[in-house]
């Protein structure tokens, strides 16, 4: 299991170096003793043994009476260790008498290589003052332990064996054993219980720093955190707090500034309105009269002809992006027929020999159909200048990923394609993709402006290049708009408003648009120029 909470993991290794201790410490406790209470009941009963066996074993005399023997052996178990004897000796007729003062024990109880330990005779020389030697081992014997001794009296006397039950001793460590487990189990739960406090001391000022950074996230610029203390937490928080004021402060700066940059191109696009009528008037005339001109001044007056249309269409486009900027772009929406609505694009630019159309009649969307032909006029019109005819358009219908349907328009030029570099930009405001050719016919916001379209609607423009050469720019809109027309938190973000709201024009009423309004005239719509 992947340990992804902070407070789990603090969890666990707080009862791992608990239990962990608690287990080394209980373990050397227990192992400390256990070798304590052993070697001390052991000690006691050996000496006890040795003593007993001097003086009641060492006090027969040389080949000793059967019964005699066995007096002996009672009376060394009559001992305050509580040990049981077994006396072995060698008769006058030659048999062994093998004496036992409790008769659950036999000689055959004694391991075999105690018995030769105790019965080998060792040489005196040296540190060995003794022919023999006392020998003992812990044994389990029907099931209980007991610790066997055995000595052989010096000088031809009898062999003792001693059998020592260690139950007692055994019924103590295991007390001991399940003291020392229940403290770990306590250690462990104590350890658990120190680390969830722990962890939530740690982690509380955490969490809050957390939720203090998604609400700065979310935009909440005025974010704080209380801070107590002098600790490091204490210090992040301040740094924190310091960051959200400077970066609160920064954005307000910028805000102000990005307000008044739009609202300088608003105020300066409205006031170029007025003029531009009167020149744009003054130029129609000019146009008229152009063939009665003196041959030396008709080259200029075409040329300021030009430059006004141009100059109008970059107003007319200024606007356009105000709106966008300033969110009061509104949707007027209808009933089109789409294939209806893209031959009539065509046909009002004299595309219809460069076009070719596939889609099916009878398509209805629930659309601006003033924007929607912008959107077609750009697209269109861009490929045609950059790639070239034939352009292909067609016109689908798919269930869309959130489950409404969805409409699908793909305008196909017979171009080079789009320089891979170029294609993160195409959609950018006055993106030239060759610094050589700043100036040119378009300038540089209809992609952009037909982008925003498809947003108004709740739709995407993308743009690729087909894999047998020529680009391919996809126009995905909602069926039907009406439910994002309706929706006010729209608004904030540039959206769509109610359904029926008129979209503000000039002083005139004039219905100019970005990509339309002078396209009928000469045939050609505002581009992203550079684009390929």
């Amino acid at each position: 299991m992947r340990l992804s909470s902070l407070r789990l993991r603090l969890v666990v290794v707080f009862a791992v170096v608990a239990l962990v201790s608690a287990v080394a410490v209980s373990g050397i406790a227990y192992w400390i003793n256990r070798d304590a209470v052993l070697t001390r009941a052991q000690n006691a009963a050996l000496n006890d043994f040795r003593e007993s066996l001097g003086e009641n074993a060492g006090a027969l005399p040389r080949a000793p009476a059967c019964d005699a023997v066995r007096g002996a052996a009672d009376t060394m178990a009559d001992s305050t260790q509580r040990y049981e004897v077994v006396l072995t000796v060698e008769e006058r007729d030659g048999s062994v008498c093998a004496a036992t003062s409790a008769p659950e024990f036999a000689l055959g109880d004694v391991p075999e290589a105690l018995r030769a330990a105790v019965a080998r005779k060792r040489p005196l020389e040296g540190a060995n003052k003794a022919e023999y030697h006392m020998y003992w081992q812990r044994i389990t014997l029907r099931g209980e332990p007991y610790l066997v001794g055995g000595a052989k009296v010096i000088g031809g006397g009898p062999t003792g064996y001693m059998f020592k039950s260690l139950a007692p001793e055994r019924d103590d460590l295991n007390s001991l054993a399940w003291s020392l487990a229940i403290a770990t189990a306590l250690a462990l739960i104590g350890a658990a219980l120190l680390a969830q406090a722990a962890a939530t001391t740690v982690l509380r000022p955490v969490q809050r720093l957390g939720d203090a950074a998604r609400r700065l996230g979310e935009g909440k610029l005025d974010t704080r955190l209380r801070v107590s203390g002098s600790d490091e937490l204490a210090e992040l928080s301040r740094t924190f707090n310091d960051a959200a004021a400077a970066l609160e402060k920064r954005v307000a700066e910028l805000s102000a500034r990005e307000e008044s940059s739009r609202r300088f191109v608003a105020d300066m696009s409205h006031e170029l309105r007025t003029p531009m009528t009167a020149i744009t008037a003054v130029t129609e005339v000019l146009e008229e009269e152009v063939d009665s001109l003196d041959p030396m001044i008709a080259p200029a007056v075409e040329l300021v002809v030009s430059e006004t249309r141009r100059l109008n269409d970059l107003v007319e486009n200024l606007m356009e992006v105000t709106r966008f900027d300033a969110g009061t772009a509104r949707l007027v929406l209808d009933d089109v027929d789409v294939a209806d609505q893209v031959t009539a694009c065509i046909d009002a630019r004299a595309w219809l020999d460069a076009v070719e159309l596939d889609a099916d009649r009878g398509i209805v969307a629930r659309l601006d159909p003033r924007r929607l032909d912008v959107i077609l006029a750009n697209l269109i019109g861009n490929a045609l200048k950059h790639g070239g005819s034939p352009v292909r358009v067609s016109v689908r219908t798919h269930e869309s990923a959130s489950g409404g349907d969805e409409l699908v328009v793909r305008v196909a030029d017979n171009g080079p394609g789009i320089p891979e570099e170029v294609l993160p930009h195409v959609f950018d405001r006055f993106y030239k993709a060759s610094a050589s050719r700043p100036r040119s016919e378009g300038s540089g916001l209809g992609l952009s402006i037909a982008q925003e379209n498809a947003h108004v609607h709740g739709g995407e423009i993308t743009a690729e290049n087909a894999p047998g050469g020529g680009a391919v720019f996809t126009l995905r809109l909602p069926r039907d708009a009406a439910r994002l027309a309706s929706d006010p938190n729209r608004d904030a973000d540039g959206g769509s408003g109610v359904d029926g709201e008129i979209d503000e024009n000039d002083e005139n009423g004039g219905d100019t648009e970005a990509g339309s309004g002078r396209t009928a005239r000469n045939g050609t719509t505002d581009d992203e120029e550079g684009a390929r």
